[in-house]
């Protein structure tokens, strides 16, 4: 276990994946970087981080998070320039696949909020998707959007590289330190209790992804999202075959190639919500996405699986992100609810959480992302109802 070198700071920060590491670095540069500490009970990449297929798309049903992704594929472009490593984002796009008029309709809502957003998204007919991928079967395809701009990222190269641009700024990041507890008085946030002792900070950001729901527990508060383990695998490398990240709506069927060759790919069990505890991988699982890899590209029926993992989405109520002071709590700052999309929102959604740390005011409407858009009725709620894939 890693001991903070000290025991007060400005802002602590609770989870070290790569919403924590990001928040930490846009605050950074706004006040004393030595006044800032990020806790994460596990090690750098161990939660869903580490764990996705490193989707990073602009097409979405609200205004909101299409301009959070937006501004997150702008960064992601010059990441190696600004960090120093390379996480070879590639913009091959993302093809959504309709299989009945009723998600025909969506795509195409979907298609006019991201055309009105300035984003060149096509719509495309059945006969028009081999044009992007050759090897789709698409006998069964209603139709399909194509973002080109969209694109695939490895993750792990933008943690390390968020990792030392913190530790040249003089951010304390302690892994292997568990916060065991959130320290709360009249009202306002105190700080933390971590596995060797308690720290002070008048701020704290929870940024636990699929651990979210028990930080804010332990302040006091209930809960407002819950974690869903999703399964992932890939396959053995192949030629070269598919540009663009493959979505379906009806299952939420994903899968792209990597840079040598593998098909990585996931889709929804029935068993994603199920109280299993652990990030296992299951059977059930391969068979299914067996099936999907079949139905879709023939060509694979025969290739073979290498491995596979899961990892915890952190869904939200309405599958938009939570993000801002948490309304019971003073000093208290969400920064969660990502569903399976935080590496993909990251860079933008951050910076929002970072000013509003600081008492700056936010260039996104709080109505669409602050915890208060629960405390009452639902009323006219925006809802995201593309957080899949």
């Amino acid at each position: 276990m890693t001991i903070p070198a000290r025991t007060d700071y400005d802002v602590v920060i609770v989870g070290g994946g790569v919403i924590g590491l990001f928040t930490a670095f846009h605050l950074s540069k706004q006040m004393d970087p030595r006044r800032i500490l990020v806790l994460d009970r596990g090690f750098a990449t161990g939660g869903a981080s580490g764990r996705n297929g490193g989707g990073v798309r602009q097409q979405w049903e609200t205004r909101a998070t299409i301009r959070l992704a937006r501004e997150s594929v702008q960064i992601y472009r010059h990441f190696a320039r600004d960090f120093g490593y390379n996480p070879w984002f590639r913009q091959g796009g993302y093809l959504f696949l309709a299989f009945s008029e009723g998600e025909t309709r969506i795509l195409h809502n979907m298609e006019r909020g991201v055309q009105s957003e300035g984003l060149p998204i096509r719509y495309l007919r059945p006969d028009q998707i081999a044009t992007v991928v050759p090897d789709l079967d698409s006998r069964s395809v209603v139709g399909a959007t194509y973002l080109p701009t969209d694109g695939v990222i490895l993750p792990f190269p933008v943690i390390w590289g968020l990792l030392n641009a913190l530790r040249e700024r003089g951010v304390e990041v302690a892994y292997r330190t568990s916060v065991d507890g959130i320290l709360v008085n009249d009202g306002k946030v105190q700080g933390v209790v971590t596995g060797k002792g308690p720290v002070r900070a008048g701020r704290v950001v929870n940024a636990a992804g699929g651990w979210s729901r028990e930080i804010s527990a332990m302040a006091g508060l209930a809960p407002l999202t819950r974690p869903t383990l999703h399964e992932i695998l890939a396959t053995e490398p192949l030629t070269p075959f598919l540009d663009p990240m493959v979505v379906t709506l009806s299952r939420g069927t994903y899968f792209s190639q990597t840079m040598r060759g593998e098909v990585v790919g996931g889709l929804t069990m029935d068993h994603s919500a199920s109280s299993r505890t652990g990030m296992y991988s299951s059977r059930e699982f391969l068979v299914e996405m067996s099936r999907e890899f079949c139905r879709l590209v023939p060509r694979l029926a025969d290739v073979r699986i290498l491995r596979s993992w899961s990892g915890f989405y952190d869904d939200s109520p309405d599958g938009l992100p939570i993000l801002g002071e948490d309304p019971k709590l003073a000093g208290f700052f969400q920064a969660n609810g990502f569903g399976g999309h935080g590496f993909m929102l990251a860079p933008s959604s951050t910076r929002q959480v970072a000013r509003m740390v600081l008492g700056e005011k936010a260039d996104i409407d709080p109505a669409m992302v602050s915890p208060s858009r629960f405390s009452g009725s639902s009323g006219n709620r925006s809802v995201e109802g593309l957080s899949l894939g």
